[in-house]
């Protein structure tokens, strides 16, 4: 079934997924992933629609990774989601990280300026993701029934509720913006692109289809 579906994204996303080992993942990591599993088990067991919204300070960077990866790695298990992004603030979605996106394979066109829209084409059979910096309750994100994973410390720590969220799950990574002008930038963005596809690949992998 698998391989059937993977042949939906483009030829150089299917490449880098078919290179994902999820080896490097630890037991205790997988703990932290578990409870989004879970909830997304549980959609799919009641045939309801699953809405993800990742939540991060600024929406700039790792939110919008996970956004990314969370709809390419569903759509490679056939698993139907819808994936949003948010952050407490509007800032603009970071250069590094729409570069470690194109650089997995991601075809992305950019509309305006200051805080563009980026159009991510990743399958030939599957619209874009337009994605920008947004609050996370921004008008194109849901505004019920739908789980708010929570991708920063700062956010978390920051956002004590999230209207209309059904679940709040903490799925926190490490910020690449410290290696921002630094000679290790664009390899600390691929480092943290690869660790949210892996870890979206392992989710994915877990459920069990009705």
């Amino acid at each position: 079934m698998t391989m059937n579906l993977i042949t939906q994204l483009l030829p150089n996303i299917e490449e880098f997924v078919s290179s994902i080992s999820v080896e490097s993942i630890s037991k205790e990591r997988k703990a932290v992933l578990q409870p989004l599993i879970n909830y997304i088990q549980s959609k799919q067991d009641q045939d309801e629609v699953t809405q993800l919204n990742f939540i991060c300070t600024h929406n700039s960077r790792r939110s919008q990774l996970t956004q990314a990866w969370a709809k390419v790695l569903a759509v490679h298990f056939g698993i139907q989601i819808d994936s949003f992004s948010g952050g407490v603030e509007v800032t603009a979605f970071n250069q590094s990280a729409i570069n470690a996106l194109i650089n997995n394979g991601f075809k992305a066109e950019l509309e305006g300026e200051t805080n563009p829209k980026v159009s991510f084409t990743f399958s030939e059979n599957h619209a874009p993701l337009v994605m920008f910096s947004k609050k996370f309750d921004d008008a194109i994100n849901p505004v019920e029934d739908f789980a708010a994973i929570m991708t920063c410390s700062d956010a978390d720590a920051n956002c004590p509720f999230i209207a209309g969220a059904e679940r709040r799950i903490p799925v926190k990574y490490d910020d690449p913006k410290l290696f921002d002008g630094t000679p290790e930038e664009a390899a600390k963005y691929a480092e943290r692109s690869l660790q949210i596809a892996t870890e979206m690949f392992y989710v994915f992998s877990q459920i069990k289809k009705s």
